[in-house]
């Protein structure tokens, strides 16, 4: 199995540091010689889902999209990261199904935090009126009941939360573990 195609489903909150995770992830991974993509939430609602809006039905069929590419990619023995929002766990569910060898990893980060960071400036348009059901704000996140593992990006760094995952990965046998010289 350790050969296999797997599937790394982040979700959390806009600025929980999903993005920053899946860089860093591929990196390692590659450096272990696996093939490697990554599906960003924001570039899939650029080419594969254009035209979706942000209502539940739309929001749902954004993740079936994004579930059918990581299944493709995961049966062709390809490691594929998800890093996007996913806030219900129903499609989530479904996504788990579809794909078979998926990881669910819940980037956990406070809502307070991630204002803060606000990357994108998403946090400001919505203090301005300028978005609307925006998710954790004014439309709902449904945090995971049981993921494979939860990181919690304001109380480790980067390289912990990339180690913490890795050893998830070696203990579900996705990834063979290293030897230790």
């Amino acid at each position: 199995m350790a050969n296999a195609g797997f599937t790394i489903w982040f979700t959390g909150l806009s600025g929980a540091g999903k993005s920053t995770l899946s860089e860093a992830l591929e990196l390692r991974l590659r450096a272990r010689g696996r093939n490697v993509e990554i599906l960003d939430g924001d570039k899939v609602r650029t080419h594969l889902s254009k035209g979706l809006g942000f209502s539940k039905e739309d929001r749902d069929t954004n993740i079936k999209r994004i579930a059918f590419v990581a299944g493709l990619l995961t049966r062709n023995g390809v490691v594929c990261i998800s890093a996007a929002i996913a806030p219900y766990r129903d499609a989530r569910a479904w996504a788990r199904e579809e794909i078979g060898n998926f990881v669910e990893i819940y980037v956990k980060c406070p809502l307070e935090v991630c204002r803060q960071r606000d990357v994108k400036g998403l946090y400001k348009l919505v203090d301005e009126g300028k978005v609307k059901n925006f998710t954790g704000v004014d439309d709902p996140y449904e945090e995971p009941l049981n993921p494979e593992l939860v990181v919690e990006t304001d109380k480790e760094t980067i390289e912990e939360s990339v180690d913490r995952i890795f050893a998830k990965l070696e203990e579900l046998g996705y990834l063979e573990p290293v030897p230790v010289a």
